[in-house]
């Protein structure tokens, strides 16, 4: 299946010869940009749903929000569409694979009026985007986490900026024949991740599904072999409903990477996991809600901090996002969010650069396609399945344009 901007992303990779096809990890999106030389990758390409999954496995049309401006689910924040500016060279960019596919959406986008233009974004996870940030081998970076303070004299070019861009669901996606709802609360998805639930007729998961025949099926777990921002924003989750900030039946902490039960399975980026699941019976894991759909994987309800089930869906990561607490560098979390419509684990993501920029050509040509991301990007989010900014951040981010600091 093909939505629109897809095709629009093959046209404009086959229209400029500036753009080549690339892969990120063993991710399954794909891409129209080069990966930059010390950031390789691979995957196979995968075509982009038109529809969403549901919890209950139907797939249900996305289309664009059309709220009044200022509300959560407002594409680009009322933000206006404008002619993308004209710059040229060359950028290359790493990180976050729970982006990756609206990164990509952005760059055939804005590189349609800007042919002289080449931008290379090449996946491997927010940790490996930020340490390539840091190294400087990379001129931008997505991130679905922020760098830890002990980290930042690590950052080579100094001060860095946070550009949110969007926020969308991350699932738990499950292959189990015959179940086509299921509900899962935080306490019984952190038992099952720490394997003390080991098959998916045990009486926790039972009484989440009352009513629902569960199979004698054991469970396989799937989760990050990388540094995710994913894996850091699912057990920040499970840390803040029934961890540390909770009860204490989570204990693996939360972070980029944990220490994960030794039998359990790891596949690379989101799309790794996704086929991990895909083609194992009675799999469950953590995948972003971009490459769930594109996997056309089946995902559970979760019950969310107002004690309500709540299918992953973009309505849900707005409404998450729209409570938020923005600091004033724009980093926020949208985890564990109150409101009885708020999905429980809506990750946030950033584009990260260095506020001095000493190439002025590169310089201008991040701003400029950051400002496209902030504006013109918000308005084709939904179709490639994240939700766009709320309003008064996506503001805020396009007036911090202003701190970037060119030549």
């Amino acid at each position: 299946m093909n939505t629109p901007t897809r095709r629009r992303l093959l046209v404009a990779g086959l229209a400029s010869l500036t753009l080549l096809a690339t892969a990120c990890g063993s991710d399954s999106k794909s891409t129209t940009t080069t990966t930059p030389t010390a950031a390789p990758s691979t995957a196979a390409p995968a075509t982009t749903a038109a529809s969403s999954t549901s919890a209950g496995g139907t797939a249900t049309t996305h289309a664009p929000a059309t709220t009044a401006a200022g509300t959560a689910t407002t594409a680009g924040a009322g933000a206006t569409t404008t002619a993308p500016k004209k710059v040229s060279g060359q950028l290359n960019g790493s990180g976050s694979t729970f982006v990756q596919t609206f990164v990509e959406e952005s760059i055939a986008d804005f590189t349609k009026g800007n042919s002289d233009l080449t931008i290379n974004y090449g996946g491997g996870g927010s940790g490996k985007g930020r340490q390539d940030l840091a190294d400087q081998l990379v001129d931008f970076a997505g991130t679905d986490g922020t760098i830890k303070d002990t980290d930042l004299p690590s950052y080579k070019g100094g001060a860095v900026l946070y550009f949110p861009v969007v926020v969308a669901p991350i699932t738990v996606s499950y292959n189990l024949g015959g179940v086509d709802t299921l509900k899962l609360s935080p306490a019984t998805i952190a038992k099952i991740f720490q394997v003390q639930i080991t098959n998916w007729n045990d009486a926790a998961i039972a009484a989440d599904n009352p009513g629902v025949t569960l199979p004698d099926q054991a469970i396989t777990v799937v989760h990050r072999s990388d540094s995710s921002g994913t894996t850091s924003n699912f057990t920040k989750f499970l840390d803040s409903a029934v961890g540390s900030k909770g009860d204490g039946t989570w204990t693996l902490g939360t972070d980029s990477t944990v220490a994960w039960p030794a039998n359990t399975q790891a596949g690379n980026g989101n799309g790794g996991v996704a086929q991990i699941i895909g083609s194992t019976k009675g799999a469950v894991g953590y995948v972003d809600y971009s490459d769930a759909v594109d996997a056309k994987l089946t995902f559970a309800q979760v019950e969310n901090k107002a004690g309500k089930f709540v299918t992953a869906d973009l309505d849900g990561a707005s409404a998450a996002a729209a409570g938020a607490t923005v600091a004033d560098n724009l980093t926020f979390s949208a985890v564990w969010a109150d409101g009885d419509t708020s999905y429980p684990i809506t990750a946030q993501t950033w584009i990260i650069v260095y506020q001095k920029q000493t190439d002025a050509t590169k310089g201008t040509a991040i701003k400029a396609f950051l400002d496209d991301m902030l504006t013109n990007g918000q308005k084709i989010a939904p179709d490639v399945n994240y939700a766009p900014l709320p309003a008064a951040l996506a503001t805020k981010a396009i007036a911090q344009l202003d701190k970037l600091a060119i030549g």
